[in-house]
């Protein structure tokens, strides 16, 4: 009975690590993706509704197959659970298949339908080393938006002070002025909307304004691309490293080489000062 059960484990291993699945089972995605969203249109899709009720079963269907058929894949089920994206799969999974067909549930399948498409991410390795470098870069980016946070307070509070006699709605308090500030930030109409009719009553307005958008679009913006920037290549050495491919996992083979060497050297060397002894 064991032989047999590990006969169809080695099966599914090779099934999952084979490219032609890992290719279906992101068409698939891209497929469920194409149904959610003919789905958004309801008159016209109306004569179609019985196939793409029936696709999306199948759609369904093939999910629990390929989930099923990773777990079996593992000498251990509780090995399959050990990974954040194989749980992240299972519960999507598990989560589209709560039927359509029940009016009061209509609703929550359908948003938790939208969330298959993020598969892709857990099926695509360069997208799940985007996503890890954007999550491990979050704590780093929280000190530099803290100081953007006391920039923006600053500039906010010297604006309210300064130009509250322009235009009470947008720098009438602290709060309001933040806003502006952050409208300034994103370069949304603020010449026209913000710094003009300020200029009208305070022509070396623009010092402040210019100083802000200097320190936020280009220092603090540089800053939080070269954390993400920073993490990517850490993240990309560590994949070179797991998959052992790439400059990464070459220069890795090759320290391990020396420290062997240097070992064997240093047995050889032990060995010849007992012989002289």
């Amino acid at each position: 009975m064991s032989t047999t059960f590990e006969t169809w484990r080695e099966r599914f291993e090779r099934l999952r690590a084979h490219k032609a699945f890992e290719l279906t089972v992101i068409t698939i995605i891209v497929v469920s993706a194409l149904l959610i969203g003919a789905k958004t249109y309801e008159e016209e899709v109306s004569p179609f509704q019985e196939w793409l009720l029936l696709l999306d079963t199948a759609v369904t269907v093939f999910f629990l197959v390929e989930i099923l058929i990773r777990m079996a894949a593992e000498k251990r089920l509780r090995d399959f659970f050990k990974r954040g994206w194989n749980v992240f799969d299972f519960l999507i999974v598990t989560a589209s298949l709560i039927p359509l067909d029940d009016s009061e549930m209509v609703l929550l399948a359908r948003l938790l339908r939208i969330f298959r498409v993020l598969r892709l991410v857990s099926m695509i390795p360069e997208l799940r080393m985007l996503i890890a470098a954007l999550f491990k870069s979050i704590p780093r980016m929280g000190y530099v938006a803290l100081l953007m946070f006391i920039i923006f307070y600053i500039y906010g509070a010297i604006g309210s002070f300064l130009f509250a006699s322009v235009d009470e709605q947008l720098w009438g308090n602290i709060s309001l002025a933040m806003l502006t500030l952050f409208q300034v930030a994103t370069f949304e109409s603020w010449a026209t909307a913000v710094l003009y009719p300020t200029m009208e009553h305070y022509p070396y307005a623009w010092i402040y304004f210019l100083t802000f958008i200097f320190l936020n679009a280009f220092i603090f913006l540089n800053m939080m691309i070269g954390i993400v920037l920073d993490v990517m290549q850490k993240e990309s050495l560590a994949i070179e490293l797991e998959s052992g491919e790439g400059e990464a996992a070459e220069l890795h083979g090759l320290r391990s080489d020396v420290r062997q060497m240097r070992d064997q050297l240093s047995r050889m060397e032990a060995l010849l000062e007992r012989r002289d002894r």
